[in-house]
Parts: structure tokens; sequence; C-alpha cells
């Protein structure tokens, strides 16, 4: 035995409805089969190509930050600033290139520039140029094969280091002038985190 539950009586203020037309009950449906379709479809269709955009951004900067040796320009200035590297306006063969892990931050860089220009240069840092050493490398073999300077061309070559209490950078400086009146300057600042 089932038990039948009471069927509620229609209202008598409330007319009778025809039945529905099937073009009508069509209609009804494909609307919001549409609705469904944009709620659903268009928040979904914006978060798949979202993701394509990051990840591409991503294989981007991987590419950008798995490139070893010297870029060509010249460092953004916060990098200039943060690693104290205050290179000369009109300078020439700007290059740049900066590694970093959790223990030590390093901005590589080298440069053309006139002897008042290297002596602003010096100044900047906080050093002179009697503070060059004639014939002293002070850029490791390590820092060299990194961006693959080689100091063993024509000179004279003069270096110095410039040493600050942390979290000051320490930069490594070597002076190249083969061409008379148009030292090449190279760079290595390092920084701790």
């Amino acid at each position: 035995m089932t038990a039948s539950l009471p069927r509620q009586a229609t209202s008598p203020d409330e007319p009778d409805r025809p039945p529905e037309d099937p073009r009508h009950r069509f209609r009804r449906r494909a609307l919001t089969l549409l609705i469904i379709v944009l709620l659903i479809g268009v928040p979904a269709g914006y978060l798949v190509i979202s993701a394509n955009q990051s990840r591409d951004s991503g294989k981007d900067k991987e590419e950008k930050y798995s490139a070893t040796g010297l870029t060509a320009g010249w460092p953004s200035r916060v990098q200039r600033r943060l690693y104290q590297i205050p290179i000369p306006g009109r300078s020439t063969d700007v290059a740049y290139y900066e590694t970093n892990n959790w223990k030590t931050s390093r901005l590589y860089v080298q440069f053309g520039t006139t002897e008042a220009g290297l002596d602003g240069f010096l100044k900047g840092v906080g050093a002179k140029a009697d503070n060059l050493k004639k014939d002293d490398i002070t850029i490791g073999d390590r820092d060299q094969k990194v961006v693959g300077w080689e100091f063993g061309g024509p000179g004279p070559w003069s270096g110095l280091v410039h040493k600050q209490k942390d979290p000051a950078p320490t930069q490594d400086i070597v002076v190249n002038r083969s061409e008379p009146g148009h030292p090449m300057v190279y760079v290595v600042s390092r920084t701790i985190p």
C-alpha cells in the first residue's frame, strides 16, 4: 500500500493556463542553454587564455634569466643604484649581466669612457684613480668565466677592490687603457641580499 500525497487545488482566482506551444518551449530552452553557456563558458575561456599567457610569460622570463653572458645595453636605474655603479653618460660598449642566488647577487658591467668619465665613475663609487694598482687584475677567474672576459690582451691594465660594509656592495674594478684617452672599465659589484 502506497501513501499518496494530497494534491494542491488550483486557486479559483487563477485562470487555467493553456498548454505550452512547442515553439515557445524550444525558444525558452534555447535561451536557458545560451545563458548557461555564457555564464560558464566565457569565464572558463578567460581562464584558459590567462593560463596560457601566464605560462608564456614564465617561459620568456626563464629564457631571459637562463641566458649566460653579457647583454648589450644599460642596466636599469634600479640595478645601477642597488649595485652602486654610476656609469658615466656617453659611455660606449655598455653591457651587463646579473646573477642572483640566496647567498650573493652580482652585477657584471663593462663600458668604455673617457679619462674624465673614469674619474667621475671612481668618485661615484667612493674611490680615486690613485687607488688603481698597475697590473692588478682584481676580477677573479670565476667571475671572468661567467661573462667571458679575458684580461690578457694589450694593456696597460690596472684594478682595485672597493670594499664596503654590508649591505652596501663591494666592487671589483679593472681598467684597460690600451686605447689612450678611452679606458675600458670592467666591474663586478656584489651584494649580500
